[in-house]
């Protein structure tokens, strides 16, 4: 019953009906991967699913990156029913749950299992976003010591709403020459030497 209406879901999605059934997910993805994604995550959580599936998506994202699973799962020239079965052979092996199991059918059956891999991505986010996660990027000339990235994680935390945790990714670019580059959320902030020389070589040429 559960894959017949997540199939439902994805199929018709277009209807307003059928969207004001859908529990919505905390953050909204655009596009095929949003839409198929939002139909997984309503489904999942409906049934107290939402941690297993994201575990089995886990495990889904590791075999289509295997060559020969995606050699038959990505081949246009392979029939859908052949992919679907491949893919859930594997998952039923590791025991995935019912739930991503028909999702993979609904996928292999509406020919879009090529972006298997961007709804994974969508499902991660929007679970991220359920746990109340905020990414944060920082970007800096060189790789911040222990000591540096502890005062930077309490700053950041700073920017959050209560209950919110922070996710933070730090990158190394030499070519910023200086500074920090910060992605927080929707918020963007270029405090890099390399963007400061620019703006400044800017206004000179200009007066």
């Amino acid at each position: 019953m559960a894959g017949i209406g997540l199939g439902l879901q994805v199929r018709q999605f277009s209807t307003s009906v059928v969207r004001s059934k859908l529990m919505k997910p905390p953050i909204t993805v655009y596009g095929v991967e949003g839409r198929y994604a939002t139909a997984l995550f309503s489904a999942a959580s409906k049934q107290k699913k939402l941690d297993q599936v994201e575990q089995d998506l886990g495990r889904l994202a590791g075999l289509i990156k295997d060559p020969k699973v995606s050699s038959i799962v990505m081949n246009p020239h392979v029939k859908r029913s052949l992919k679907q079965k491949t893919l859930t052979d594997a998952l039923s092996q590791v025991k995935a749950t019912p739930i991503t199991l028909n999702f993979i059918g609904v996928l292999a059956e509406n020919g879009r299992l090529p972006v298997t891999a961007d709804v994974i991505g969508a499902y991660t986010m929007m679970m991220k976003a359920h746990r109340g996660e905020v990414t944060c990027s920082v970007t800096t000339a060189q790789a911040l010591d222990e000591a540096s990235l502890a005062d930077l994680k309490v700053a950041l935390n700073g920017f959050l709403a209560k209950g919110q945790t922070i996710n933070l990714v730090t990158k190394s670019d030499p070519s910023i020459l200086g500074g920090m580059i910060v992605s927080i959320g929707d918020n963007y902030v270029d405090m890099s030497t390399k963007t400061k020389v620019q703006k400044l070589t800017k206004l000179i040429r200009d007066t």
